[in-house]
């Protein structure tokens, strides 16, 4: 059997992109057991509920849904269980520094395959008031309105 290359996209957190203020990613790999690298494959998990908490110098992945494997007998897995990530020591430390700091939390921004092992991307971020999120909802609207008139624009040209 050929070695899978490349990325492959399981689930993604967009709500995390519009409730934080991302200040930083990192890569990590998952531990996981065999029956979520099988429902990891069947294309299915959750992000949403999701966060990362440091305990005892190891970083845990805590409420990722991934649903129990159908074709999975007695051996099947929790699906809300915590799950612990793999990094360097040195981005563990940078990241008890930043938390203990205040006001800052670990979020994952998405699942995904690469090169054949599970990796999730998390971010390190400062929740956002609502006022916030009501002005990045403006900007992204201007900015996507500025784009629609210049594109209009360069069809009449063109």
């Amino acid at each position: 059997m050929p070695k899978e290359t490349g990325r492959k996209l399981i689930a993604q957190n967009k709500r995390a992109r519009h409730d934080y203020d991302i200040l930083d990613t990192y890569e990590a790999g998952v531990v996981l057991m065999g029956t979520e690298v099988k429902a990891l494959r069947a294309g299915r998990a959750s992000l949403v509920d999701g966060f990362a908490q440091i305990a005892d110098g190891e970083i845990w992945l805590h409420n990722v849904h991934i649903p129990e494997y159908t074709e999975g007998t007695w051996t099947n897995h929790a699906p809300r269980r915590r799950r612990k990530l793999l990094m360097h020591r040195a981005e563990i430390e940078k990241l008890i520094g930043k938390t203990q700091e205040g006001g800052l939390t670990i979020v994952p921004l998405s699942l995904y395959f690469k090169d054949g092992r599970a990796k999730v991307e998390v971010a390190l971020a400062r929740g956002r008031k609502n006022y916030d999120k009501r002005h990045a909802l403006a900007e992204r609207d201007a900015t996507r309105e500025m784009a629609r008139i210049m594109g209009r624009q360069a069809k009449r040209r063109g």
